[in-house]
């Protein structure tokens, strides 16, 4: 059965294709409009350079792989973000803010979630070289606007601040594996185990990392945190960032999650996930990975986001698609293939027939092209 495909992969067919383009123009035009440039790296690299400061999940979706040239590994890419951080550490160079954009397909070993697959088109846009909060508030308000230009409204968007249990599990002295276990409970919000793997942390840690499950919902949990938690300089720095994002963000749907820790070991500072109505998974996730570049040379504030094209087309609205123009063969007729180049031209889709053709298979034709005396007119085609 040469025909089938491995699993999680996916052909796009012609209505599907055409909505995903339609999505990719519109979002980078949207990005471009903001002053993003885009950017289009390889799909393959030395493996090392993918995975710089990169976290294990990442390291556990990339496909790997000989290079026949060199004798070194090489690595599909599974998230483009890396490359673009290398792109402005080591080939742009520049001093002030660079921002990027960019869309491609990545390949995973295993599914994200699951209702993704395994070649998501990875689609987004990453801000560098600023390290203040109005950069993370930049990048949400980007997000957000490109929802709105494809007409897919957004339920809430999520965030937190990785500072916040970072600063937290450095005053306890964690040990990592301790430390693993506990981000790992707190992800899942699985506070019976939380409770149990806390028992041995010193107070007022031990109560401050069982609280944290439970500080979500409206902005009053920034305050309550503020409250109940250490007044560690880290978690009071956090929480003052996200004061300035729902202060500077109050049109947007927002809510707390202070265990919301995706992306732990890449992150360092704001995170943030987008979510809509009729899917089970983030449908947008972003945040702060400051110092990504260092491996390149250069540590740069960073802080960026991104989606998967193929999942926002299956939501997003189907726009009415354009009828096609039916047309008789014009190889000799001159003044025929002159009408058809001149409505081409106007970006009308023009089907011509070939010698032999009986029907048009694709795209629909609404229209044809009708000769009545010397001219040529466009008709109505009547359906049976």
């Amino acid at each position: 059965m040469n025909w089938l495909l491995p699993e999680y992969l996916a052909d796009a067919l012609p209505a599907e294709a055409a909505r995903i383009e339609y999505l990719r123009r519109t979002v980078l035009d949207h990005f471009r409009c903001r002053g993003f440039e885009l950017v289009m790296p390889p799909m393959l690299e030395y493996l090392e350079s993918l995975l710089t400061g990169a976290g294990q999940d990442l390291k556990l979706r990339t496909f790997k792989l000989v290079d026949q040239l060199s004798g070194r590994t090489l690595g599909v890419r599974a998230d483009i973000t890396p490359q673009a951080a290398r792109i402005d550490a080591h080939l742009l160079n520049h001093q002030g803010v660079t921002r990027l954009c960019y869309c491609g397909c990545v390949l995973h070993t295993l599914p994200a979630t699951i209702s993704a697959g395994r070649e998501p088109l990875q689609i987004g846009a990453e801000l560098y070289g600023y390290a203040g909060i109005e950069a993370d508030l930049d990048v949400i308000r980007l997000m957000a606007g490109a929802f709105d230009k494809i007409k897919l409204p957004l339920s809430r968007i999520d965030i937190g601040h990785v500072g916040i249990f970072r600063a937290l599990a450095e005053a306890a002295g964690l040990p990592q594996e301790a430390e693993e276990s506990v981000l790992s409970l707190l992800q899942s919000k699985d506070v019976p185990g939380l409770i149990e793997a806390c028992a041995d942390v010193p107070s007022p840690y031990r109560e401050a990392l069982q609280r944290l499950p439970q500080l979500y919902g409206g902005a009053e949990v920034i305050e309550s945190a503020a409250r109940e938690l250490p007044a560690l300089p880290g978690i009071q720095a956090a929480l003052e960032g996200l004061r300035h994002l729902v202060a500077g963000l109050p049109d947007l749907p927002l809510s707390i999650d202070l265990s919301d820790l995706r992306g732990y070991h890449y992150h360092n500072g704001v995170v943030f996930a987008a979510y809509c109505v009729g899917y089970p998974a983030a449908i947008a996730l972003g945040g702060r990975y400051d110092g990504v570049g260092k491996a390149f040379g250069r540590a740069r504030p960073a802080t960026g986001f991104s989606m998967d094209l193929r999942e926002v087309a299956r939501l997003a609205p189907a726009g009415k698609s354009a009828g096609a123009v039916l047309a008789p063969y014009a190889a000799k007729d001159r003044a025929l293939a002159q009408h058809i180049a001149a409505l081409r031209g106007q970006g009308e889709i023009v089907v011509e027939m070939l010698p032999g053709e009986t029907a048009c298979e694709g795209p629909i034709c609404d229209r044809k092209l009708a000769q009545v005396g010397e001219h040529w007119i466009i008709e109505a085609i009547q359906e049976d």
